[in-house]
């Protein structure tokens, strides 16, 4: 049976669609978990900078009252690590970089197990969607020998919170033996990692419209990865239809060990692997030179952006506003929650407002640029931004509500396009929707009890760290 909401009264409705339009005084019907009409409310109004569908519709099941309130396309986490979150804020590794960083933490990740990985990925969608964020993508690459499924786990956590979910299927295949970062007990041979990939595309690459669920193949990096898997995992994604992603460019460090071991930059070592175009993108960017930047744009290769990240690490400032006048496709990421240490998209963006003003000045994108790079910019980079990304009747309907009349907006509503980077919020936003189904209300999560979450994932973090 259909099921239609009703969004009522809408104040100011933000779509970030290629019209850029933004509508005052509507009202947003879903039907089915996609948006079916964008039309004037009863109250008067109307639509600036085009026209909508405002098609008569049955009786909803439900009508949210969005008086006095501002409507966003959800916001969409294209690069995480959801099992770090119980990793985070820890003094031991507080002040190291990348590779120090991960030599450190691998002792403590090597101990994953089914439950951790379903109560950290609880607490970081939750902490997500709470901050209008509706889908999320995680890289996890970590596979302890044991562990159960750890990607099954993930999915338990995303349809209790009801997210929509893309995963990966990450990898190693290179441990300290072999020169590269982790502990062998996290690490498989190329045989094992293909069978495992196969076996989970078949599972959950649901390429439906509405889909809930996607999966890309992730291998981790260049430096914790062999180049025969580098190519399986292409060979095989394309095959399936997938889309692919790793971690590149992300510090000098890394850019060293690629020239001492293959002779070529990282750009052009993933490209002999056949690691460029629309359907690969990589989490950071930083170190790309002028070159390797139109490479990027020439190929349709994406970029996911994690400023917070990139600056606790002191990992260097990504050359967005250049990305940008390329046309490099560029999204937004938090990054593993031990190296942000929160999950909020919300926060990214705002940072990544101020990161640019100081590093590029009237070079830097402007709020409502950093707004498309979180919602049509990173679904671009997932290849749904046919479904997602934007508040456009037939899409899904993905997106939030917050109320103007907030302390911290007073004053500052006159550019509701920019106001969430140049401002920022401090606090969770009213209502987060997810396929039309409400996910957030009144600032709380729907779908499970928050407190007894904070009291279970708190325990499970106990465990975990016991030893360390």
């Amino acid at each position: 049976m259909m099921s239609r909401l009703l969004v009522k009264n809408i104040s100011t409705l933000v779509s970030c669609g290629p019209d850029d339009r933004v509508c005052r005084n509507v009202d947003l019907l879903c039907a089915d978990g996609r948006i079916e009409s964008i039309r004037p409310s009863v109250t008067g109004g109307g639509v600036s900078g085009g026209e909508a569908d405002f098609s008569r519709a049955a009786a909803p099941d439900r009508v949210i009252d969005a008086t006095g309130m501002i409507c966003y396309p959800g916001l969409i986490n294209t690069h995480h690590h959801l099992y770090q979150i119980f990793s985070r804020n820890l003094p031991q590794v507080q002040n190291l970089e990348l590779f120090d960083w991960l030599t450190a933490l691998y002792g403590v990740w090597k101990n994953l197990n089914t439950e951790t990985v379903r109560l950290s990925s609880l607490t970081g969608i939750g902490e997500l969607m709470k901050n209008g964020c509706t889908t999320v993508f995680d890289h996890h690459y970590v596979f302890p020998a044991g562990a159960g499924d750890l990607i099954e786990a993930q999915w338990e956590a995303a349809c209790t919170l009801g997210c929509r979910m893309h995963f990966s299927r990450g990898s190693m295949d290179r441990s300290k033996k072999d020169g590269g970062l982790p502990p062998d007990s996290v690490v498989q041979t190329v045989d094992e990692i293909m069978r495992d990939s196969r076996r989970l595309i078949e599972k959950w690459n649901d390429t439906s419209f509405t889909s809930m669920h996607r999966i890309a193949l992730a291998p981790c990096s260049p430096f914790s990865v062999s180049a025969d898997l580098m190519r399986e995992s292409a060979r095989l994604a394309r095959a399936s239809g997938v889309r692919l992603h790793t971690h590149l460019c992300e510090t000098k460090d890394e850019e060293r060990f690629t020239l001492e071991t293959t002779g070529m930059r990282p750009l052009a070592y993933m490209e002999t692997l056949g690691w460029l175009g629309s359907d690969v993108w990589f989490a950071h960017g930083i170190h790309f030179n002028t070159d390797e930047l139109k490479v990027l744009a020439d190929s349709g290769t994406g970029i996911c952006h994690c400023p917070i990240s990139n600056m606790k690490l002191a990992s260097g400032v990504a050359r967005v506003p250049e990305m940008l006048a390329l046309g490099v496709p560029v999204g937004l990421g938090v990054d593993g929650s031990a190296s942000n240490d929160g999950s909020n998209l919300l926060e990214e963006m705002r940072v990544c407002y101020l990161l640019h003003r100081l590093t590029s000045s009237d070079r830097a994108p402007s709020g409502y640029d950093i707004l498309k790079m979180a919602t049509i910019g990173s679904a671009r980079l997932l290849g749904r931004e046919k479904e997602i990304g934007s508040l456009e009747a037939g899409k899904c309907a993905d997106f939030f509500l917050l109320r103007e009349n907030r302390i911290e907006l007073v004053g500052a509503l006159r550019d509701p396009l920019s106001v969430l980077c140049t401002v920022g919020l401090k606090s969770p936003v009213d209502y987060t929707v997810v396929n039309g189904c409400v996910t957030v209300e009144n600032g709380r999560l729907t779908g499970i009890d928050e407190e007894k979450l904070c009291a279970d994932a708190s325990q499970e973090v106990d465990r975990y760290l016991k030893n360390l």
